[in-house]
């Protein structure tokens, strides 16, 4: 129990140096230009688990939630149990989860795919879709990550936080809103319900 905690106060700590470390990070005037010309998450394709290429397209119609995920984090337990949940009970209504590995953060997601794709699958259960893992901060950022950023921009700065950072799309793949990685899955219930309904 207390090396629980212990490491709960560790990716605290991270977090806090997480938010003044990328407050100020902006994205460059070509990524900018990339980003304005992209009108929804339906403009990118990215890469899955295996390395296969995935056009998101593919959930046109359909109420997504993309959260940036890491195996060996503080918040990885409640999250994966609570995006699980949601998924089980949203999934056959025209609901998504998109996950996306990132080892940004305290390297928190230091496997290969392969490796990431058995913890997730094995320890957490996971049967929503899990993809290549991904920076989703800096000059490396992934196209998708810079027009999320862009669209929904966090309260210290546009820069991703910290692990489980979430944003929900709607069904015309517009990002509506962002969620701090301390959000809880089940909290965001209410807002996924309503676009569902819409």
């Amino acid at each position: 129990m207390n090396l629980l905690t212990f490491w709960n106060c560790i990716s605290i700590l991270f977090l806090v140096f997480a938010i003044f470390f990328y407050s100020h990070t902006y994205p460059s005037t070509s990524s900018l230009m990339a980003e304005q010309s992209s009108k929804s998450i339906y403009d990118f394709t990215v890469k899955d688990i295996r390395g296969n290429e995935v056009s998101l397209n593919d959930y046109s119609g359909k109420v997504i939630l993309i959260v940036n995920v890491a195996s060996q984090c503080g918040l990885t337990q409640t999250n994966y149990k609570e995006l699980n949940v949601l998924y089980d009970k949203y999934k056959n209504q025209g609901f998504e989860i998109l996950a996306f590995p990132c080892n940004q953060f305290a390297g928190q997601e230091p496997g290969n795919n392969e490796e990431i794709q058995e913890v997730v699958c094995t320890r957490f259960k996971a049967e929503f879709p899990i993809f290549d893992k991904v920076e989703v901060n800096g000059k490396n950022a992934a196209p998708l990550y810079k027009f999320l950023k862009e669209q929904k921009g966090g309260i210290f700065g546009d820069g991703i936080k910290w692990n489980f950072t979430k944003f929900l799309v709607n069904k015309e793949g517009k990002v509506v809103e962002r969620y701090a990685p301390t959000t809880s899955p089940l909290k965001i219930e209410k807002d996924i319900e309503k676009l569902l309904q819409s």
